[in-house]
This record gives C-alpha cells, sequence and structure tokens, in this order.
C-alpha cells in the first residue's frame, strides 16, 4: 500500500474513532437511563395482575394507613406496591358504614366511609358494557369501568398518577339506605322491582335516576387521597369552551403553546411535561373532558398533575378525538421516559396488558373487545405524531429528559 493510501486510511480510522468516542461520551447518561426504562416496564409487567388478597405485610397498619404513607409529590403509589392487592381488597369488601351524596359537580355518584373511616367515591354502573355513546366525545353519563380502566393503564404508563379505582357490588337496600344521610336517602327511589338513586349534582335529575339490578348495584370506588395533601383545582390550558361556535384559543392558533410556555406554573419545572403526557393518557381513553385538573396545594408547580376523574372515557371505540392530543402536537415536546414506554407497548402488548391487569377486578371484564383494540390503534397514533414531531423538529429538540427523584421519606 502507498504511503499516501496509507495516511488517508489512518485518517479515516482516526476520525471513525473520534465520532464513536464522542457518541458514546454523548449517549451513556441516556443508554443508561433507557436500561433503566426498559427494567422498569418488566417490572410492570411481572407485578401487572393484582390478585385482591386481603393479608399484609405490616400487619400493625391498617390498608388505609398504608395507602396513605405511598403518595408524594409526584406519585400517589410507588412501583413497587406488594400490598396494592391487600387495599383494593379493603375498598371492595369492608363494610359501609355511611353513605352521602357525592362532592360537588356534574355527575352522579356518592361518598361512602368504610370501616376504618376511610373515605371513597362510588361511581353507579350506567351503560352496559357494549353500550356505545354517541355524540360529542365528551357525551353521556359517567362510566365507572372507564374509572376502573384507566386506574390500570395508569400503572401500565408508569405514571402512578392516578388515585386507586377498583370495581364494588353493593346491596342498596341492606349496605347504603340504613346508612344514608337524609339528604342522600331522600333520592331513592323503586323503579319496577329495582332499587334506583339520583343523587344530588349539576345533571342529576328525578327523572334519569341510576339503577340496581334488583338491590345489587354495580360500580366503581375511587380511594379518596389522604387530607394531609389537600388539592388545589387549575384551568386546563387545552380545556374546551363547550360552547357552541365558540373556540378556545388554542383549537386555531397554531402557536399557542408558545403562549403557554410562558405563563405559570408551564414557564418552568414539569407540569408542562405533565400535561403532555396526560393528553397521552386521556387520548387513549377517549376523554375530551379534562378542563380542569388537580395538583396538591402549594406546590408552585412542582407536585405532579393528577389523573382524577377519568370516567368520560371508553365511550365509543370508533371515535378518536384527536384534539385531546393538542398540547402534544402544538408543543411537540414528550419525556423520554414516556417516549420509551410507548414504544414497549406496540404491536398488542398495550391492549394484552391492560386486560390481564384488569382480570382480577370484580366486575372484570371491565371493557369491552373493541375498546382494548382501540387502544392500541390509538398508540399508533401517538407514535407517528411525535414522529412527525422528530421530523420537523429532530429527536433532540422533542424528546426530553425529565426524570425526578421520587422520595418516600
Amino acid at each position: 500500500m502507498k504511503l499516501k493510501q496509507r495516511v488517508v486510511l489512518l485518517a479515516i480510522l482516526l476520525v471513525i474513532f473520534i465520532f464513536t468516542k464522542v457518541f458514546l461520551i454523548d449517549n451513556l447518561d441516556t443508554s443508561a437511563a433507557n436500561r433503566e426504562d426498559q427494567r422498569a416496564f418488566q417490572r410492570m409487567l411481572s407485578g401487572l395482575r393484582v390478585a385482591l388478597d386481603p393479608r399484609l405485610e405490616h400487619t400493625l397498619q391498617s390498608p388505609w394507613e398504608i395507602a396513605a404513607q405511598w403518595v408524594v409529590p409526584r406519585e400517589v403509589y410507588p412501583e413497587d406496591t406488594p400490598e396494592l392487592g391487600a387495599v383494593m381488597h379493603a375498598m371492595t369488601t369492608k363494610k359501609i358504614i355511611k353513605a352521602d351524596v357525592g362532592y360537588k359537580g356534574t355527575q352522579l355518584k356518592a361518598l361512602l366511609i368504610l370501616e376504618g373511616g376511610q373515605k371513597v367515591v362510588f361511581k353507579p354502573k350506567r351503560y352496559a358494557r357494549d353500550y356505545i355513546v354517541e355524540g360529542e366525545p365528551y357525551a353521556g353519563y359517567d362510566r365507572h369501568n372507564a374509572e376502573v380502566a384507566a386506574f390500570h393503564l395508569d400503572r401500565i404508563l408508569g405514571f402512578r398518577r392516578a388515585p386507586l379505582v377498583v370495581g364494588r357490588f353493593v346491596n342498596l337496600r341492606t349496605e347504603i339506605k340504613p346508612v344514608a344521610t337524609e339528604q342522600l336517602l331522600g333520592t331513592f327511589m323503586t323503579v319496577g322491582n329495582n332499587t334506583c338513586f339520583y343523587g344530588k349534582c349539576y345533571y342529576c335529575r328525578e327523572t334519569e335516576p341510576a339503577c340496581a339490578d334488583g338491590d345489587i348495584m354495580e360500580g366503581s370506588v375511587t380511594l379518596w387521597l389522604p387530607d394531609v395533601w389537600p388539592l388545589q383545582k387549575h384551568r386546563h390550558p387545552w380545556g374546551r369552551t363547550y360552547r357552541e361556535g365558540k373556540l378556545a384559543r388554542w383549537e386555531y392558533d397554531e402557536s399557542y403553546c408558545d403562549a403557554v410556555k410562558k405563563t405559570s406554573p408551564y414557564d418552568s419545572g414539569p407540569r408542562l411535561l405533565d400535561i403532555i403526557d396526560t393528553a397521552v393518557f386521556d387520548y387513549l381513553i377517549g376523554n375530551a373532558d379534562r378542563h380542569h385538573y388537580e395538583s396538591f396545594q402549594d406546590d408552585e408547580g412542582a407536585s405532579m398533575l393528577i389523573l382524577l376523574d377519568n370516567a368520560k372515557s371508553f365511550g365509543n371505540p370508533a371515535l378518536d378525538e384527536r384534539s385531546i392530543l393538542a398540547p402534544l402536537y402544538q408543543c411537540c415536546i414528550i419525556r423520554v421516559s414516556t417516549w420509551n414506554r410507548l414504544n414497549y407497548l406496540k404491536n398488542g402488548v398495550l391492549r394484552s396488558a391492560l386486560k390481564a391487569a384488569m382480570s382480577h377486578d370484580p366486575i372484570a371484564p371491565v371493557l369491552s373487545e373493541p375498546h382494548l383494540d382501540a387502544l392500541d390503534q390509538r398508540l399508533l397514533s401517538i407514535l407517528a405524531t411525535v414522529k412527525q414531531c422528530t421530523d420537523q423538529f429532530g429527536p433532540d429538540v422533542v424528546l426530553v429528559e425529565d426524570r425526578m427523584t421520587l422520595s418516600h421519606l
């Protein structure tokens, strides 16, 4: 080989060596983080099925005390929850010692106090599993099974920002009426051979009661967050107007996200990325009704966006309301950890994982097959949306590294 050729070859090898070294240095942390994401995903899959077992590891504590200790600013329950099944078993079996009308809101619910003093929110069954809610994406009554499914999806996505939810059957005549307040009791009625109630809420009507099958009513119970963690309500920056002919700014202003980024608490901290995560979550479940959201009080934008009130979901499996993804496609940013998790759930894994996670719930099957199929299709739309963003702006801009250390001390 001639000297000139040797010099050229050595120069090429040197360039390759330098680029390889730079690439490895630049991607060392990211690769380690990605490997941890993959390990976390495998841990989630291994703990997917939650058997409702009353046994507790910490026998000196009640299930309510254990669940209360789980709550920290960035999650409602930890990744490793060997006693999750025991807490959920208590939610679905503990004696009801008081029943009242639900907290203020638009939809029918009841506030129950379980033995041991734990508050839970009971949402009654209004639709059969295969019922399709027509009309606007936020139309219809609350879906109790949607709350159950949304909680397990929160687990699968690794967010851990949704309060615990489990299905429960209650006997309205023997479990609720004897301990009901006068306000709630006054809304009970009999329709045919079925016991019904219509409660107190903005849209509650005596003409539209929720009815049991005889005396037995199927519903969901959501664990009330500890009182030491008071909530603060915020208007969602991508909320709808709910008025015909009147659009919100985000619906006509493609640069709307730039304005959001300049306002508190979205100008710093994790809140905007939480909004993006929530858009992904809501698009998967078909929830176009998140006009407000809650965080913990006095958090200055540091605590999580809590995934409360997910019952306006899974209404129509054929409806993919793309506007739910507006925070994602207008801001074109997403957490690397969220992006990794979504990719791990491709090729039918999401559908299978959610079905397995819900299999032990007392009201299983929680979702109809078309709704499970819709999840996989919506996932592909999310991945395609992120790809459009990375094609336009590059992955370094779109994929944001934001892994916050969680403390349970």
